[in-house]
């Protein structure tokens, strides 16, 4: 037989060597396609779900708008009926008021007269006199008790 020489034992662990080595890339390769295949699955079913959640979320948000755009004209509307409101009862106070408290002043001054002469009593005057504004000095509120 062959003796096998030192170089020849040298080859062949290098032979050996590189099997092993190209056995475990070839392994790992083949992981990888596999996790590839998996996520370019998973990448189509969640772009699958999404397209319509992007539909329905971008309805929803048109229609927000719609709502939104009704609130501000309904809003606007509100604005002009209140100012209207407020132009109106200004004008009726200002054409209104003075007069209307002239006339009840007059009435009550004629009714006083009046109610005076009948009963040919003097009229007696009301014992407090409330005037807005203004407080009562110290003296007299001792006394409103009795």
């Amino acid at each position: 037989m062959h003796a096998v020489s030192g170089g020849e034992v040298a080859g062949i662990l290098v032979a050996v060597f590189w099997a092993i080595l190209v056995s475990f890339l070839a392994v790992a390769l083949v992981r990888l396609a596999q996790t590839l295949r998996a996520t370019t699955k998973l990448v189509a079913d969640v772009t699958d779900q999404a397209v319509p959640l992007l539909a329905d979320a971008s309805a929803a948000v048109r229609s927000a708008q719609t709502q939104i755009d009704r609130v501000d004209a309904i809003a606007s509307d509100v604005q002009e009926v209140t100012s209207n409101a407020s132009a109106l009862s200004t004008t009726v106070a200002s054409t209104f008021g003075g007069p209307l408290v002239k006339v009840a002043a007059f009435g009550y001054g004629v009714r006083r007269a009046l109610a005076g002469r009948k009963a040919d009593v003097p009229v007696k005057e009301p014992g407090r006199t409330v005037i807005v504004g203004r407080t009562v000095p110290a003296a007299r509120r001792k006394n409103r008790g009795k």
